[in-house]
């Protein structure tokens, strides 16, 4: 029988009965697992027991938190990494080598964009960019050394909303495996395997952890695709910690029900920007302003937390002075956690790069990008309408 969103995050990937009848899932911190006999080892090697050698290559935790993540999901399987980057480097390294090429879509996180554009090209691997949407352009770049078409949806900070249907097919059709980064989505509002993509990477700092507490990604796929990935990142040792874990599978319990809230304030909280006569434009997939607003309905079952806007008439600094003096949300990088964020991306993420680069990947002066946290979404409403009104005083 199918089991909704909330029993999957409490019930999914884990047994009946645990170790000593704990109800939660004992934290194992240990880094190596003994075995009792060399009989019991060959069982291990050959392959006729499922358990743990060396916590670089597994933990009894980790497991716990992967099949949860792939029943939330809606995939065969999970890999657990000890942040989102971790995951992205860990797939890419996995699957290019020397004179392989990839296609991205050109709004994303800008680490992302920074490690494929510049770390893999002194690999001999080349990015190519296209405009986000721009399914033409996409396949215009697709050659026979094409190995992978990569995709944020939403977008991170634009929350563009991309059609996975089309995106997946294209990959199909040009026998080239598909990534989409939906950390903003969440399993929750998002669940890109049942379009057809073959990797679905997920920061899980994010909303999946939930509390601002911890570090960890995830790529969800089919288990023939995961396997040579897991094999590869035992080598390069980035996993988590166990008390990671624990943090992360206690965080996942209560998701679908953080997501619900985050779905709700995020959308009122843009409704009342749109509103503002301070507020030049907002970025939200839940609006009918939003150019994807079409395909994100379509596709998504809530729109998220994260919100971007831009302040009107304001330059960097009148721009600054709104987030200093925002009272409830903090400034902070992240986004997803319990607690509200809010930072000015030119000076948090892009301060080192020129305005013509700045302008090249979408960032204005005057943007805002605004975290919802599970606050009340009145008080959330309340602060950012004396923070836009105190910045307008001065």
């Amino acid at each position: 029988m199918p089991r909704g969103a909330s029993t999957q995050c409490v019930h999914g990937g884990e047994l009946r009965q645990k170790s000593e009848g704990a109800i939660a899932t004992p934290i194992y911190s240990a880094s190596t697992f003994t075995f009792e006999s060399t009989d019991q080892l060959l069982d291990f090697v050959e392959g006729r027991q499922q358990r743990e050698e060396y916590a670089r290559y597994g933990n009894p935790n980790e497991k716990v938190v992967e099949a949860k993540l792939a029943a939330l999901e809606g995939a065969e399987d999970a890999i657990l990494y000890s942040s989102g980057m971790a995951a992205i480097v860990g797939l890419l390294m996995s699957r290019l080598s020397a004179g392989d090429e990839i296609v991205f879509f050109d709004q994303c996180y800008h680490r992302s964009r920074e490690f494929c554009a510049k770390h893999l090209a002194r690999f001999g691997v080349v990015t190519r960019q296209v405009p986000t949407g721009d399914f033409a352009a996409m396949e215009a770049a697709i050659n026979p050394k094409t190995k992978l078409l990569v995709s944020e949806s939403p977008t991170n900070p634009h929350l563009t909303c991309v059609d996975l249907e089309q995106f997946a097919a294209i990959g199909k059709a040009h026998e080239v495996e598909t990534l989409i980064d939906a950390t903003l989505a969440t399993p929750f509002n998002l669940k890109p395997i049942e379009y057809g993509v073959d990797y679905v990477l997920h920061s899980a700092t994010k909303y999946l952890g939930g509390h601002n507490d911890l570090l960890a990604g995830a790529i969800c796929g089919r288990r023939e695709l995961l396997d040579p990935i897991r094999a590869l990142r035992g080598c390069l040792g980035s996993v988590s910690s166990p008390h990671n874990l624990y943090l992360l599978e206690r965080g996942l319990k209560t998701f679908a029900l953080r997501m619900a809230r985050h779905n709700e304030n995020g959308l009122a909280v843009a409704q009342f920007l749109e509103n503002h006569p301070r507020i030049e434009r907002v970025f939200y997939p839940g609006l009918a302003s939003h150019p994807t607003h079409a395909i994100a309905s379509q596709q998504m079952r809530g729109f998220g937390g994260l919100i971007t806007f831009t302040v009107k008439d304001a330059d960097w600094k009148a721009t600054s002075r709104v987030v200093d003096a925002a009272r409830l949300a903090r400034i902070a990088p992240s986004l997803g956690g319990v607690e509200s964020l809010i930072e000015q991306p030119l000076v948090m993420s892009y301060f080192s790069y020129s305005p013509e680069e700045r302008a090249s990947f979408g960032i204005a002066d005057n943007m805002i990008r605004f975290s919802c946290g599970i606050e009340d979404p009145a008080d959330l409403i309340a602060d950012l309408d004396q923070a836009l009104s105190a910045a307008d005083e001065e």
